[in-house]
């Protein structure tokens, strides 16, 4: 994780957006381009976790070594948020992308896409969500949010959204499925988890639920005055996802790249694809949890 200082104002919750997220199930599963895929090299996805122009720097510095170590052109891109993301897997914009865990449950389910890595932070390739506030607003526990402001990271985010949503209804504030927007004042997507922390350190908004590691990305100033109220179940690291009809030869070549850089003279290389401590190869089963929890909510059927 990058520690970075911007701030960007977060975007009002939408029920049309939600609406055409959820829509996803009824997206006609149109065969991708056929591509010389070994010629035309491997385009990658980035979804924008924290500030995109620094992002758009890191991507620029992996994507020419993953050029170098796999002998062919790999280029990379950033999109709006995970929805652009599953749909640049899903019509063949991009062939390779990192995403977390929902998102992948929703690619695989339309698109048909695979997972082929999960993140390693502290030893282990799972993390939790956290709802956060600042230590002086008073706000102790979740109850205490009722008519309050909060900011998510992403709409379809596991730890940026649904599994910090899914305590409020744990603890019986709300029920899965209710408009979260008649429990708060108001509930913002601030476009990834540097943002919406940073909208709680700023104090734009009282919480924010996001990544267990959200508050990395503040100054050592702001860290001291942010800190949760709540932690979620355990969820399967952030990912990186592959098309489902990438050919496989492509697929093992650029899964043993990745897993080079677990090597102690290329673990630098770490920090410009969201700073894990390494990958290991995905354990698919380990998304059931996840894929649960999206039928739940209806994202899946």
């Amino acid at each position: 994780m990058h520690m970075m200082t911007t701030c960007t104002e977060p975007r009002p919750f939408s029920p049309a957006r939600r609406s055409l997220l959820v829509s996803m199930a009824a997206l006609s599963l149109a065969p991708a381009m056929a591509w010389a895929q070994a010629e035309d090299g491997l385009t990658l996805a980035f979804v924008p976790q924290e500030d995109p122009e620094k992002l758009l720097g890191d991507i620029r510095i992996i994507t020419e070594w993953l050029s170098g170590e796999l002998g062919m052109s790999v280029r990379g891109f950033v999109t709006s948020d995970h929805a652009a993301a599953v749909e640049a897997l899903r019509n063949g914009d991009a062939d390779i992308s990192f995403m977390g865990a929902l998102p992948y449950v929703l690619a695989n389910e339309y698109a048909g896409a695979t997972a082929i890595l999960q993140e390693v932070y502290f030893g282990r390739p799972y993390y939790t969500a956290r709802v956060f506030v600042r230590r002086d607003n008073g706000i102790a526990e979740l109850a205490d949010l009722r008519g309050k402001t909060i900011a998510f990271a992403d709409p379809i985010s596991e730890s940026g959204y649904y599994y910090p949503l899914d305590l409020f209804a744990e603890v019986g504030l709300f029920q899965r499925g209710d408009d979260p927007g008649a429990f708060f004042d108001r509930v913002l997507f601030a476009g990834g988890y540097q943002q919406a922390i940073q909208a709680v350190a700023n104090g734009l908004v009282d919480a924010a639920g996001a990544s267990q590691y959200a508050d990395m990305l503040l100054t050592p100033n702001q860290q001291l005055e942010v800190t949760w109220i709540a932690e979620s179940r355990p969820i399967p690291s952030h990912s990186v996802i592959a098309r489902g009809d990438l050919a496989p030869d492509l697929r093992e070549v650029f899964v043993a790249a990745m897993l080079r850089l677990n090597e102690p003279e290329l673990r630098y290389l770490l920090q410009y694809v969201y700073g894990p401590d390494g990958y290991v190869v995905a354990d698919l089963a380990a998304y059931e949890e996840v894929r649960t929890l999206a039928r739940a909510y209806g994202l899946l059927r």
